[in-house]
């Protein structure tokens, strides 16, 4: 059984791993033994992430790259290729939000996000695919969203890059499944990570409405997303693909739920 989550010898690139759901994915991978790549546009963060990586005893190669531009995107591949080695696994998790009404959102932050959520989890998967399918080796993890399904108040750039992402995960797993490379995303929930510690105390309107409406009764933990991505970057998931796993607590099975109510309140 453990031999299907080992991850000896991999090589897995985890865009944005410095920090909170990516780092968590980042530490479940190193831990099965996979050889850890991540990048940022911050040379303090890249720094500052090797300590907080070594105090759970994992070696972090880092590189700073844009994952938007394409140019930079492959002059850092064919680093990590020479440096650590082919990327077997790829976690398309750099991303932004930004939380404006449509009407007062700026037509330039709008394709930002769309650039950085959307375009760039195509641009670095197209640079180490050629590779993966070479090899008949790979996995490729794009991390979508709740709102790759459904949508909220004030964030429609970001729901717009998400359920684009779903279905360019759909289309990368029709053109590639073929050769054993599987493509699936991750949908986190509400995820307790420091961008949501102000809005996670008790009596906050949106904590009550995550505590009350996921079925779980609780916010999910940065290592509930690194357990279902290690699922998906090891030997256990060879026949799923072109899937979203969405680690959510249950609040897509049943958004109208009330915690302590017998029927559904909408």
């Amino acid at each position: 059984m453990n031999d299907l989550f080992d991850l000896s010898g991999k090589v897995a690139l985890i865009t944005g791993g410095t920090h909170g759901i990516g780092m968590a994915i980042a530490q479940t991978l190193g831990a099965a033994g996979a050889k850890i790549c991540v990048n940022d546009l911050s040379d303090e963060k890249l720094e500052a992430c090797k300590i907080v990586y070594a105090k759970v005893g994992l070696e972090v190669f880092t590189l700073n790259f844009d994952v938007t531009n394409e140019v930079a995107v492959d002059k850092g591949i064919t680093i990590i290729e020479k440096e650590v080695g082919p990327i077997d696994i790829l976690v398309n998790n750099a991303g932004i939000i930004k939380r404006v009404p449509i009407l007062d959102m700026a037509v330039s932050d709008f394709k930002l996000v769309l650039d950085i959520d959307l375009v760039a989890p195509l641009i670095v998967a197209k640079r180490v695919a050629p590779g993966m399918i070479a090899r008949r080796f790979g996995k490729i993890i794009n991390m979508c969203s709740m709102m790759s399904i459904y949508g909220r108040n004030s964030v429609s750039a970001y729901a717009s890059a998400k359920g684009g992402l779903k279905l360019l995960t759909a289309n990368m797993c029709c053109e590639w499944a073929k050769y054993n490379v599987q493509i699936n995303g991750i949908g986190p929930g509400y995820i307790a990570t420091s961008q949501t510690a102000d809005i996670r105390m008790n009596g906050h309107p949106f904590n009550d409405l995550v505590m009350t409406r996921t079925p779980a009764g609780r916010w999910g933990e940065p290592e509930d997303v690194g357990n279902a991505a290690l699922f998906l970057a090891s030997k256990a998931s060879d026949f799923v693909n072109g899937h979203v796993l969405y680690v959510d607590g249950g609040i897509l099975a049943n958004f109208g739920y009330v915690k302590g109510e017998n029927e559904i309140t909408l």
